[in-house]
């Protein structure tokens, strides 16, 4: 299974995720949120609310697990690398 991003396309740290993954050759599925249309954009934040209890960016999600904002040692451990 693959992670999933949930980003904006404007956000520091939601690129700085994507360059990790390709810097790591990690495949991954991710949506910028901010670029979906109005009613898809309000149901994902709120799947993100309700995963995290936030709104913050980036989330990757894995299994039943996430990481809020970029951190490298959650994501290793998330990934199991």
């Amino acid at each position: 299974m693959k992670p999933f991003l949930y980003a904006l396309s404007t956000c520091f740290h939601c690129q700085r995720t994507k360059r990790w993954f390709a810097d790591h050759k990690i495949e991954y599925d991710f949506i910028d949120v901010d670029l979906a249309e109005a009613e898809e954009r309000k149901k994902i934040v709120d799947e993100i609310k309700t995963l995290t209890g936030a709104s913050q960016f980036p989330v990757v999600t894995l299994n039943d697990k996430h990481v809020i904002g970029f951190n490298e040692e959650k994501l290793k451990d998330l990934l199991g690398i």
